[in-house]
């Protein structure tokens, strides 16, 4: 075992660790910062990489280049250096014949993961690598730990999610799905906003949840010595905005908040996008979700044809259009609407095995079916329409049928995307289904909204005819990506707290 000692221990050269920590001191000891405060880079790798990329084997030119990036593989005790910076990879060179002695022997105190600056001429080598001729390096920051192998990669799942840095550093593919990530996000903003909506914020903080059927997250505001709820959906402050005349068609797009548990397809923590469009009726939003998901698709494919898995989705128009009640006779022979009361319904259910609770309404009952045995089936994009009432308190009913709403959810893969709806504004119908929110909250559904009468207040004042939407950002973002596990497309997704 090799041992240095220093001014206070030994250092054990064998650990990676200390062998960094030695190497740290060493540059310290030769009067050099190892975390300088600035370095005036000119080109990143992949400005050089098309700049140069006619430069024949074997040829240099006398332009000087300023580069920096992380050390990602050093061969031939350090005369070609692999730096990779956000844009990609560039090759630096560093030899007698351009760097003196001092300059070279730095390079000695480089490991693979630290993040170096560098200067010098552009050349190609006789084999066709594009290359930096350094004339110096400089130390940036030096890493104290070492990189996972960069053959095996960082494979454990669990230290992926935990430590996303070490992941997008020796993790391409992690990389690409984030990036894909904002792009899809860039996309959806330029839709929008140059169709004429208007992004807005609407509280994360909310005295009264509502907005969607969810079990909230509870905090409290000491100065105000009151429980808030963080935000679960942003639609009744939308609604409000259009009954001010902001503007024809409002947006958000932004974190949300559900208590609820944690899967492949759940965080508890979300992106979201919503939005209400003016004079405009759930077919509408139908049009509207299909044309920018469609678009989406495109821009990032440049198809509206894409892989799966196994499976080919094709998000070229139209999209299947069907009932939730047509649907569920399609796939198991089930009429709910040949039947009127819970009770009916849930001895319907339970025929194909669904079992309900008890206290369900007819329309809990039909939401459940289609979800346990038709939801997985909706594999191509299909808008599953004309919900039930009950599980749709902010939905304007259907005319020739009051048990139903205008509203629909997208389904792509099996997975609910978008949800969408001719808004409800009549003040005194919704101040009713409001109240029938609160009844089955007082029987225990954790998920029932609340009362709010701000928001009754504020239909009295009249809110024009409208369709709302929403789109799931981060189930989007997994179809476009080929990614089967929510936390792959989130930077940052919600864990379980590791214990000491």
């Amino acid at each position: 075992m090799e041992q240095v000692a220093t001014q206070d221990t030994e250092l054990d050269l064998t650990d990676p660790r200390q062998a960094k920590e030695h190497k740290l001191a060493q540059l310290r000891e030769k009067g050099i910062n190892p975390y300088p405060p600035k370095f005036d880079r000119t080109h990143q790798a992949l400005e050089i990489q098309e700049k140069y990329e006619s430069l024949e084997d074997g040829a240099e030119t006398e332009d000087i280049v300023r580069v920096a990036g992380r050390i990602m593989a050093n061969r031939n005790n350090g005369m070609f250096i692999d730096l990779m910076d956000t844009s990609g990879k560039i090759q630096i060179f560093c030899h007698k014949q351009s760097m003196d002695e001092e300059a070279l022997a730095q390079l000695e105190l480089y490991d693979i993961g630290d993040i170096i600056g560098a200067v010098g001429t552009m050349r190609r080598t006789p084999r066709g690598e594009l290359s930096v001729r350094c004339t110096e390096t400089m130390m940036l920051t030096k890493s104290l730990l070492p990189l996972p192998n960069k053959h095996e990669g960082l494979s454990d799942v669990e230290t992926r999610y935990r430590q996303r840095y070490v992941d997008l550093i020796v993790n391409e593919e992690s990389k690409n799905v984030l990036l894909t990530r904002s792009n899809i996000l860039r996309f959806l903003r330029e839709y929008l906003n140059n169709s004429g909506a208007i992004e807005v914020e609407t509280p994360m903080l909310q005295p009264i949840m509502g907005g969607a059927s969810a079990k909230p997250f509870i905090t409290h505001h000491n100065a105000l010595d009151s429980d808030f709820y963080m935000k679960v959906a942003a639609e009744l402050y939308l609604k409000r905005l259009l009954v001010g005349g902001l503007a024809d068609h409002v947006y958000e797009i932004g974190r949300y908040f559900r208590n609820e548990g944690i899967s492949i397809k759940h965080n508890p923590e979300f992106t979201g996008a919503e939005g209400n469009v003016l004079y405009a009726d759930y077919t509408d939003m139908m049009d509207l979700v299909e044309d920018m998901i469609g678009g989406a698709v495109e821009h990032v494919h440049g198809t509206r044809k894409i892989a799966f898995g196994d499976k080919e989705i094709d998000f070229s128009s139209p999209w299947k259009r069907a009932s939730m009640c047509d649907l569920i006779v399609e796939y198991t022979g089930l009429d709910f609407m040949a039947v009127e009361t819970a009770e009916e319904a849930i001895e319907l259910a339970k025929t194909k095995g669904v079992h309900v609770d008890l206290n369900s309404n007819w329309g809990q009952v039909v939401a459940e079916v289609f979800d346990e045995r038709c939801e997985e089936k909706m594999v191509q994009p299909t808008h599953v329409m004309d919900l039930p009432m009950e599980v749709s308190p902010l939905a304007k009913p259907k005319e020739d049928n009051p048990r139903l709403v205008e509203r629909f959810e997208t389904y792509i893969n099996g997975w609910e995307i978008a949800n969408a709806f001719s808004e409800l504004n009549d003040p005194k119908i919704q101040y009713e289904r409001f109240k029938e929110q609160v009844a089955q909250g007082e029987a225990g559904d954790e998920e029932a909204q609340m009362l709010d009468a701000d928001y009754i207040t504020a239909l009295e004042y009249g809110l024009p005819p409208n369709g709302g939407w929403g789109i799931g950002i981060d189930r989007l973002v997994m179809l476009l990506t080929n990614s089967s596990n929510i936390r792959d497309v989130i930077c940052f997704p919600t864990l379980k707290p590791k214990k000491d």
